[in-house]
């Protein structure tokens, strides 16, 4: 399971012995190719009488999402489908990218550390000798499409500047339900109206499933690369109600049991090897305000940082429940939609 970029993959102490690897661009994207066959694709993936061509990639991009959210690292929540790739592949133990949405994805489409092509603060484009992998995947043989976010503003076009042959991105990051701004190709897509059944996940998924259909179809002799890139769960939190109430009292019992509960999983495991640290109650989210700008913006009723479960209200309990039952709501679907492609 690949989550962004990994640079650089370290042995873990009293786990699982792995052997560090330090990658270069070239081997990085090399490796990305790897990574990305060993993920499988149902039927539209080529069978073993055919291995002896150029794999086909397909690279799943999560955003915010903590490892142990999936089933496959100890999470509660219903991830069959990466579950399956999990148990059938490759998982890594030590996998790292940053934990912002542009950096993270300049470097897996470029292979550079996003300090290295000006994206680390975003500073124009990129620089003429800073290449998207379909550059490197094209003369090889590979179509290549992308479905979801994008986000790499020093190439704002994903196939004008990115190489890729089919491109659906959604430019409305913030908004799950009828999105505004979304482009099919290059070209703008009419606004989705409200009061349609649009969501934002599926949407991103059945475009890949699109996308992968017609080159079946129409270019069968040519191995594809496919990045799908979801925008969940990545806030604001927003899902469809059904998907919610799967989970709606799922998290009464508070975070510290969950968080107890997954620790205890990832010891068991070998994927981590340490004491559970107290909750940092000085930690605060990060949107440059004062605590006390903070907490008037957000309210008397919420939690603005990470304190015992015990010392909320029923209420806040409630609220606070609600809320990680959309966030796994939004993982759920995700799930869903990987099945799709």
């Amino acid at each position: 399971m690949i989550h962004s970029k990994s640079i650089v993959s370290k042995n873990m102490e009293g786990g699982t012995g792995m052997t560090t690897v330090n990658f270069s661009r070239r081997t990085f994207l090399k490796q990305t190719m790897a990574w990305g066959s060993a993920l499988g694709l149902g039927g539209l993936a080529m069978g073993r009488n055919r291995s002896a061509r150029k794999p086909n990639v397909l690279v799943v991009v999560a955003d915010d999402m903590g490892y142990s959210d999936a089933g496959c690292y100890g999470g509660e929540i219903a991830t069959p489908n990466l579950d399956s790739l999990a148990a059938g592949g490759l998982r890594f133990t030590q996998c790292y990218s940053t934990g912002r949405c542009w950096p993270s994805r300049t470097s897996l489409l470029t292979g550079y550390y996003p300090q290295q092509v000006r994206m680390d603060p975003p500073r124009g484009r990129l620089p003429v000798w800073a290449r998207v992998i379909a550059h490197y995947l094209k003369p090889q043989g590979y179509r290549c499409y992308h479905s979801g976010k994008w986000h790499l503003k020093g190439a704002p076009k994903a196939l004008a500047d990115g190489g890729f042959d089919h491109s659906y991105i959604l430019h409305d990051h913030d908004r799950f339900f009828n999105p505004k701004r979304h482009e099919l190709d290059d070209e703008n897509l009419p606004p989705v109206p409200e009061g349609t059944d649009h969501y934002v996940t599926t949407a991103i998924a059945e475009y890949a499933e699109g996308f992968l259909k017609e080159h079946a179809a129409k270019h069968s002799d040519k191995p594809f690369y496919c990045y799908l890139a979801f925008t969940s769960p990545h806030f604001p939190l927003h899902a469809l109600q059904k998907d919610i109430d799967r989970y709606r009292d799922r998290y009464l019992e508070g975070w510290d049991a969950v968080r107890q509960r997954r620790w205890k999983w990832l010891c068991e495991n070998g994927l981590i090897n340490c004491d559970l640290p107290p909750l940092d109650t000085d930690v605060i989210p990060g949107w440059n305000f004062s605590k006390e700008k903070l907490r008037e913006m957000i309210g008397p009723g919420e939690a603005d940082r990470a304190v015992p479960w015990n010392s909320l209200t029923k209420e806040q309990k409630r609220f606070q429940a609600t809320k990680m039952a959309i966030h796994a709501a939004m993982i759920d679907r995700m799930d869903r939609g990987i099945g799709i492609v």
